[in-house]
């Protein structure tokens, strides 16, 4: 009985071992891999794999700005939550079940020269990119699936640095809460969260980026949208403190209409 005893201890203490060694790799693995589908600099605070479930824990993962960007943080996310296809993992693609994210804060901004950081991810580039004809490359995506992903975003903060040493500030609290369905390319995912930081906001009118790029490349995720907490919100303050809603109320629902009328 001590016997059977000392080995089902033994056999936790390497369970235990090798799920540390196993979350530990698969962080490194994750920063990696998303540093070369994003294009930035992507950090994770902690990440928890399920033994027996497929289930998958991230914690504080951030996003980068690029150099040449006052802030260092464009995504503020605190949570992830993942449940895999264990099965088709093995087989070399990246099916998820369910995706939970959570963007606590997205920090969009201009530099001093002008800049926009949200031209540094690779989806946005992407999307003018499939514009231009005779490309002499085509990069080919991974085989990526997400049956159902819920999104939250908290706030937006748009910063303006190219009119001098103190930025133009707007904050905007948004406090979508939406799921969508059937995401098959992981620019998708970026795309999608993009666009829904512009849909619910007054940026639009004070940045060029090719919205119906991204929406090329998100296809019919949009339509597949399931809100959750109601009616999104979207309470904007300047600098100054001055609260601003009405305004960009009118600036969202033009650009929500450019998307049909959703």
């Amino acid at each position: 009985m001590k016997k059977a005893g000392l080995i089902i201890g033994v056999a936790i203490i390497v369970l235990v071992i090798l799920s540390g060694m196993k979350n530990m790799i698969a962080k490194i693995a994750i920063e990696k891999a998303s540093k070369a589908i994003v294009g930035l600099k992507l950090d994770i605070g902690s990440l928890n794999i399920g033994i027996i479930k497929t289930l998958t824990e991230v914690k504080d993962l951030r996003l980068y700005n690029p150099e040449g960007f006052e802030d260092k943080v464009m995504f503020d996310i605190p949570e992830i939550y993942v449940d895999y296809n264990l099965p088709e993992i093995f087989k070399g693609k990246i099916h998820l079940y369910d995706m939970k994210l959570d963007l606590k804060e997205c920090v969009i901004a201009k530099n001093k020269d002008g800049k926009l950081n949200l031209d540094s991810l690779k989806a946005v580039q992407g999307s003018s990119a499939r514009k231009r004809p005779n490309r002499e490359s085509k990069e080919v995506a991974p085989d990526f699936q997400i049956d159902q992903l819920e999104l939250k975003i908290g706030r937006v903060v748009f910063k303006d640095y190219s009119k001098g040493v103190t930025p133009y500030v707007l904050r905007f609290n948004v406090n979508l809460d939406e799921k969508y369905k059937n995401i098959t390319d992981p620019n998708a995912l970026v795309s999608l969260i993009v666009v829904k930081v512009v849909m619910n906001t007054g940026i639009g009118k004070l940045i060029k980026l090719d919205i119906a790029g991204l929406q090329d490349t998100i296809g019919n995720t949009l339509s597949s949208v399931q809100h959750i907490a109601g009616k999104t919100t979207s309470k904007v303050v300047d600098s100054a403190g001055k609260t601003l809603s009405n305004t960009a109320g009118k600036v969202t629902d033009k650009l929500k209409l450019s998307f049909g009328g959703k």
